[in-house]
């Protein structure tokens, strides 16, 4: 199949579906092309070695790339935020759709909700189906996060989402939750696949914890409570330093690390400080090659989102990573992605937004010897190989974008092997 990839975010820069997806259905004898911006996110500057301009081939590790222009930028400015989404949705729908070779499926990654532009514009210039992968719930998400907040805006952006649900071949969803909501807004059923999301099986790799980086990074001699990621408000951190507090006098050993950036992490470090936490730790955001061995050194993963109904249908992508890590996981998440933990056997829930109740799990970590936290990760790890993982993703993308177009995939597939296809 000749299968195009539309996605605002593509390597170099962080992404859940990027250079690894595309690489997978290239391995399996697909022919793939990737229709992105130029890579800015999540600083909002330009990537070094790149520079703006209405459009730049390239590839990268034999993928095919068509690069549009956009606005970069992504900070708290909302304008900033909808000058950067909508130019490169008007630059991947008029750019775009005259340079790509046609194909005969689009694979959509959502978000943001802009990019079902140019993918109704492929649809109907080019005449090919499209399939959506909803990431992201819109406006849902844009509502909690604060960045809209005009009634009449949301109800706009609500139909426009609507409206790209109606003109999609099929939609994908990352969770049960959002496949309910999605009925329950006029979506049937039968339209709607769930299929997880993964994470850089490879770069998580479970390893040894090095000592010298756990000397390097200032975890050595701790019980290391973990948050790798962005922090935002989504994130509600301040909940994790309250904990980090109660904890300070109780479990003097544990030490809460947060890595990685976002919007809120200078506001959050300011707070630890003013608090007189010594036991936070902040660490810069880490190359995803080094991730595995960041997260390796943890004791514990934790995954924590506001207490709002939307993250109750909203698995985070850490939650695919950290079971990948083989760790034990802190889920301070209600819904979906707590379920998935709990199913799994491979960590424990709390209560999001509630220090004590987080203060009182890490206490029960804690008190576990090193090979009950042991079996917990490897459990984990298991579901993950098993149910999250990308070749079992990419195998049922396979199968979906093989029936939208009449062919018929080799049964007997099971890695990313290369492998015919026959109509």
């Amino acid at each position: 199949m000749r299968i195009l990839l539309l996605t605002q975010w593509f390597d170099p820069e962080p992404t859940f579906k990027g250079l690894l997806f595309a690489r997978e259905f290239a391995a399996r004898g697909h022919d793939v092309e990737v229709l992105t911006g130029f890579p800015n996110y999540p600083g909002g500057d330009v990537y070094p070695g790149y520079r703006i301009r209405p459009w730049v081939r390239e590839q990268i590790d034999g993928v095919s790339i068509l690069r549009v222009a956009l606005y970069p930028s992504h900070d708290k400015s909302a304008f900033g935020r909808v000058l950067n989404y909508t130019s490169f949705a008007i630059s991947a729908a008029l750019i775009g759709t005259a340079l790509i070779r046609k194909p005969d499926v689009v694979y959509v990654y959502n978000p943001p909700a802009t990019i079902g532009f140019p993918a109704v514009a492929l649809g109907l210039l080019r005449r090919v189906p499209f399939v959506f992968d909803i990431c992201d719930l819109w406006p849902d998400t844009v509502a909690v996060s604060g960045m809209l907040s005009s009634p009449g805006a949301l109800t706009l952006l609500g139909k426009w989402c609507n409206f790209v649900y109606r003109r999609a071949r099929h939609i994908v969803v990352v969770s049960p939750g959002f496949k309910q909501q999605l009925v329950r807004r006029g979506v049937p059923p039968d339209k709607i696949d769930v299929i997880y999301n993964w994470c850089d099986d490879a770069a998580i790799e479970p390893g040894g914890a090095d000592p010298e980086l756990a000397s390097r990074l200032g975890l050595s001699g701790y019980f290391n409570v973990m948050f790798a990621g962005t922090m935002g408000t989504a994130q509600a951190l301040d909940s994790v330093l309250e904990a980090a507090a109660l904890c300070r006098q109780t479990l003097p050993n544990v030490q809460f690390v947060f890595v990685g950036g976002g919007v809120d992490r200078n506001r959050l470090e300011k707070k630890a400080g003013d608090l007189g936490l010594t036991n936070v730790r902040f660490l810069p955001r880490q190359p995803m090659s080094a991730m595995g061995a960041v997260l390796g050194l943890a004791d514990v993963l934790l995954v924590h989102l506001k207490d709002h109904p939307l993250f109750g249908i909203t698995i985070p992508s850490k939650t695919q990573a950290y079971m990948a890590s083989g760790k034990p996981v802190l889920i301070a998440v209600r819904g979906d992605a707590a379920q998935l933990v709990t199913q799994s056997g491979g960590g424990l829930v709390c209560e999001p937004e509630n220090p004590r109740s987080m203060a009182e799990t890490v206490a029960r970590f804690a008190a576990m010897s090193p090979e009950q936290r042991r079996s917990m990760g490897e459990a984990g790890k298991r579901f993950y190989d098993e149910q999250l993982s990308l070749n079992a993703g990419v195998t049922k993308f396979e199968a979906l974008f093989a029936k939208i177009c009449g062919v018929t995939i080799p049964a007997s597939r099971h890695s990313c092997q290369s492998s015919e296809w026959v109509s």
